[in-house]
């Protein structure tokens, strides 16, 4: 496995240069900042990351005003409560996409943000979550909301501000070349070796888990 500070120079080459490379990364939102995230915006964003899953994005880009107002904005309290009537309206709606399985993901994903209320809420717990443990934070988004706990998950996250890495293919197969893993990382045992190394290049280099998953995508 090779330093980061080698990885950033194959990324640099291939992109320009040391300058043209730092141009494209950007740095994660602070824990404070993550905080003051009201709910109802994540989620707007874990919604929007179910339906995008396996569909063109355009079209859900396209939808989104269709959508904030078939789910009233992502209220969580108001969703958290949709009932069968709810449903058949949305399963009628051509505003939105009608696909029942993933509008149930609202519901789900609306009561396991309540579930966060005690503890401060979700900007406070999954903002603040420790970076060193970021595949914890999968894991339990996985365990306690609905299909949010992989690659959907991982980019909601990303797109919401808070420090993430995102398993693409660039990125995995960064990770190949570097003998991390030998395929696309799903089982636990995976997951913790890349954990591990990110952590690593995290206390390398001193920079976010945002940045070295963006240099490892564009290293390849």
């Amino acid at each position: 496995m090779r330093p980061f500070d080698e990885i950033f120079a194959i990324a640099a080459d291939r992109k320009g240069g040391s300058a043209a490379l730092e141009a494209q990364l950007t740095k994660p939102k602070s824990a404070e900042d993550l905080a003051q995230i009201p709910e109802d915006r994540w989620l707007a964003q874990f919604t929007k990351g179910v339906f995008q899953a396996g569909f063109n994005w355009q079209v859900i880009e396209n939808k989104w005003e269709g959508f904030e107002a078939a789910f009233h904005g992502f209220d969580v309290d108001r969703c958290a409560f949709l009932h069968d009537e709810d449903m058949d309206r949305l399963m009628s709606n051509t505003d939105i996409v009608r696909n029942g399985p993933k509008i149930r993901t609202v519901i789900e994903n609306a009561h396991f943000l309540q579930s966060l209320r005690a503890e401060g809420g979700a900007g406070v717990v999954l903002g603040g979550w420790a970076a060193t443990d970021y595949i914890g934070l999968l894991e339990f988004m996985k365990r306690g909301g609905s299909r949010i706990g992989g690659n959907t998950g991982q980019y909601a996250l990303r797109f919401l501000g808070k420090d993430s890495f995102i398993l693409s293919r660039d990125v995995v197969a960064r990770l190949i070349a570097e003998g991390v893993v030998d395929k696309q990382p799903t089982s636990k045992g995976a997951m913790k070796k890349v954990q591990e190394v990110f952590n690593i290049w995290m206390e390398q280099s001193g920079r976010s888990l945002t940045q070295i998953s963006r240099v490892l995508a564009m290293s390849v």
